[in-house]
């Protein structure tokens, strides 16, 4: 397909920095820079994050939940018997 681009001159730079990089032409760097841009240059690329241990918790998490439901339904029978 056939059509007209209007590149800001910093995009301009990258894909003249990528043509003289692989020795390609201008259309091809831009084809190769907008499929690695979607991922599809050498396959998808998958996104990838590395876990962590975090130790144990060092509180039972049930009770800290249960008290926390507490507070709050504490603080809406307040505010409901003072108005505020």
């Amino acid at each position: 397909m056939r059509t007209t681009v209007t590149l800001d001159s910093d995009t301009e730079q990258i894909v003249r920095q990528r043509m003289t990089e692989r020795r390609v032409s201008f259309k091809q760097a831009l084809n190769d820079l907008v499929r690695e841009g979607r991922g599809f240059a050498d396959g998808l690329h998958q996104f990838r994050t590395t876990t962590r241990p975090m130790g144990l918790a060092k509180v039972d998490l049930d009770k800290a939940l249960r008290l926390a439901g507490e507070l709050e339904d504490g603080e809406v029978v307040r505010k409901l018997e003072t108005g505020s």
